[in-house]
């Protein structure tokens, strides 16, 4: 096997390994508990729960791995996309925004 395969197949399995902690029924999951059902991807409340969902999953991996640089400017910025979400939410809607606040256990 020439030296190009074996990395490309190297690569292909840690991507992989990366990506299964968001599989489409972890997704789907989330959706229609947030959402009003499971292919309910646009309301604020579904994103900021996939965000948020994304956010701890990153944050782990940064306590094992905190030289990642790469990994945290993605945290910084799906934290800033939620912000904008929470931020949205607070002046269309005070109340959605303290129920969504209150079940994910976010701070404010």
């Amino acid at each position: 096997m020439p030296l190009e395969r074996r990395s490309f197949v190297y690569i292909t399995i840690i991507y992989n390994n990366i990506s299964m902690y968001l599989t489409k029924e972890v997704k789907e999951k989330i959706f229609a508990k947030y959402g009003k059902d499971k292919n309910d991807t646009g309301t604020a409340e579904a994103q900021i729960a996939l965000f948020t969902h994304r956010i701890n999953h990153l944050t782990e991996h940064l306590k094992n791995n905190r030289k990642d640089y790469n990994t945290e400017r993605s945290l910084v910025k799906l934290v800033g996309k939620r912000r904008a979400l929470l931020d949205y939410l607070t002046k269309k809607d005070i109340l959605r925004y303290r129920a969504i606040v209150k079940e994910l256990g976010l701070r404010k």
